[in-house]
């Protein structure tokens, strides 16, 4: 269980998809896993079966948008682990909720689409610092997009100011030995972004087969592809790596800078 034993990894979203996976990840390599998640059934099934299989788990119900439960969430956690190394800001409003018009009548769901996807990860962050200072420094990861590269509406807008965000944070939290990076992953195949796919297909447009036919690597993205990275860069391999937001998109995106 290289570098990962006697580590508590926070991951909000941890109920489903890309969070699920995550904790499973963290936790075969020796984690104690905290789940955050505003679905407390998901989260809690989640760290049932953490236990289940010997591992050490924590379902703390939250809604990352709230000042208060951000700070009982990382208060919590230290109470029951003595700490915080890691923390995940997964927890996000996904792109089929996220279409949204430029209207009047629509500025109330992109102000949600921000609070969750930005600020809440910016409350997550500044609840964790203190423990994570305390602890010697740690590791953030701010889950992004490729579509923060796109140009995509209110979820696009709301991803590249995370990436921002990962920058400013890396410049502020870099001090007290806490690094922060960002991983912007493609189209993977967690169910929010399948479904997302079959939605697409009802209208004739097959965004799975064009996404994957712009990819320098012809397949279908994996959530342990993101999994993999984010153990990299959470570990002490990744030690000079900070303020990054990094692309898993099999080449999709083309960007030389």
């Amino acid at each position: 269980m290289p570098g990962f034993a006697g580590k508590v990894v926070v991951i909000t979203g941890g109920g489903a998809g890309i969070g699920r996976t995550l904790g499973q990840r963290f936790a075969a390599e020796g984690a104690s896993i905290v789940i955050a998640d505003v679905d407390h059934a998901a989260g809690d099934r989640m760290v049932e079966e953490l236990v289940a299989a010997g591992r050490e788990g924590l379902s703390f119900p939250m809604d990352v948008r709230n000042t208060e439960a951000a700070a009982r969430m990382a208060e919590r956690t230290v109470d029951t682990f003595g700490g915080i190394d890691v923390l995940v800001n997964n927890a996000g409003i996904h792109l089929h909720r996220a279409d949204l018009p430029y209207t009047l009548e629509a500025v109330q769901g992109w102000r949600d689409i921000l609070d969750v996807n930005v600020v809440g990860a910016l409350l997550c962050s500044a609840a964790c610092h203190d423990a994570m200072s305390a602890r010697g420094g740690g590791a953030i990861v701010n889950m992004s997009s490729m579509a923060a590269y796109g140009g995509n509406g209110a979820y696009g807008m709301s991803k590249l100011a995370l990436n921002s965000l990962t920058v400013s944070l890396a410049g502020a939290y870099g001090p007290d030995g806490i690094r922060v990076n960002g991983i912007a992953p493609g189209l993977v195949d967690s169910a929010a972004a399948m479904q997302w796919s079959a939605d697409q297909a009802q209208t004739g447009m097959n965004i799975k087969k064009l996404i994957v036919d712009g990819q320098v690597i012809r397949r279908q993205g994996r959530m342990d592809d993101l999994a993999d990275l984010a153990l990299f860069l959470c570990s002490e391999r990744a030690s000079f790596i900070t303020g990054q937001t990094i692309l898993v998109d099999g080449g999709y995106t083309k960007k030389p800078y």
